[in-house]
C-alpha cells in the first residue's frame, strides 16, 4: 500500500493512498518504523 508522510509543525502525519489520515509520529523515522511494523 502507498503512504504519504507530511511534516506538520513539529511532527509528521501519515496518510494512505486515498488521502485518509492513518497516524502521526514525532519523526519521519518513527513513522517509517511504524509502517514497517504494520506491513509485517
Amino acid at each position: 500500500m502507498e503512504y504519504s508522510i507530511v511534516w506538520v509543525r513539529e511532527h509528521v502525519e501519515v496518510y494512505d493512498g486515498a488521502g485518509r489520515f492513518c497516524f502521526s509520529a514525532d519523526s519521519e523515522r518513527e513513522a517509517r518504523e511504524e509502517l514497517a511494523l504494520s506491513a509485517a
